[in-house]
């Protein structure tokens, strides 16, 4: 399964990457953006499984680059990984078609949401 980790912390990149390699202990590939910019780019060089987007970045935010995506690519799935437990932001992800919306702080919700993907795909 192929994972584009979009977040303008490295930190936090590496973090979710980290979870994702013990929650689902397959093989996987990952990819990286630092903005929303870079993610709309790195989904159309990669065309990735999934995207595991935060919210607020500069200078391209994780909702302009879910519009974007899914504008070209209607069935990308995307998951909203954010810090911010907004009901806003909570409406606008679902409204944009997103799979999901996880607080960073709790990631176990992830794997809820990929576990099944992944089993099925034998990834």
């Amino acid at each position: 399964m192929t994972f584009l980790i979009a977040d303008d912390n490295r930190r936090m990149r590496d973090a979710i990457k980290r979870f994702l390699l013990r929650a689902l202990p397959n093989h996987h590939t990952f990819f990286e953006a630092s903005d929303g910019s870079d993610a709309v780019e790195q989904y159309r060089l990669h065309l990735p499984d999934w995207v595991l987007m935060d919210i607020e970045m500069e200078p391209m935010d994780g909702f302009a680059a879910m519009r974007a995506i899914h504008a070209a690519y209607p069935d990308a799935r995307i998951i909203i990984v954010t810090s911010f437990d907004d009901a806003q932001y909570r409406r606008e992800a679902s409204r944009q078609g997103a799979r999901g919306y996880v607080m960073k702080s709790n990631m176990e919700e992830m794997k809820t949401i990929l576990s099944p993907f992944c089993e099925s795909r034998g990834a």
